[in-house]
């Protein structure tokens, strides 16, 4: 650095100290949000007024943020579970006379259709398959 030869030389370095970070409590920062929610296109405002930044205002904001009551009630996904088979031999998966379908789509991106009946030995083989890599 010092093979610039046209800055000039520091002749003197001083340094300020801001003092301890600033402690709000639960009550200022509930206020400051308060006055943040009061009208759309606040929080820059608000934040300037009162010397923080605006994502720490927003993160004030998602931490007083009411939390959701009940989740069970809210769509999810339902564990399943694989068990070996036991007991009488393979029949169809469906009823002879049915003509529904089922989709399955696996984590990789594939999708596997079945149609109409089908014997539970050759699913899962079709499924171990696919599962594999071997099917595409």
């Amino acid at each position: 650095m010092d093979s610039d030869r046209r800055s000039a030389p520091v002749e003197r370095l001083e340094v300020v100290d801001t003092g301890r970070r600033r402690r709000w409590s639960e009550d200022e920062k509930l206020k400051i949000v308060l006055e943040s929610l009061q009208a759309p296109r606040q929080v820059a405002a608000t934040a300037r007024r009162y010397g923080v930044s605006r994502s720490l205002l927003l993160r004030w904001r998602r931490s007083f943020r009411p939390e959701p009551r009940d989740t069970a009630g809210q769509p999810g996904f339902v564990p399943a579970m694989v068990v070996a088979e036991s007991g009488p031999p393979p029949c169809p998966v469906a009823p002879a006379n049915s003509g529904g379908s089922i989709e399955i789509e696996f984590a990789a991106g594939a999708r596997m259709r079945i149609t109409g009946t089908v014997d539970a030995a050759t699913l899962k083989a079709a499924v171990a398959a696919l599962a594999d890599g071997r099917l595409r």
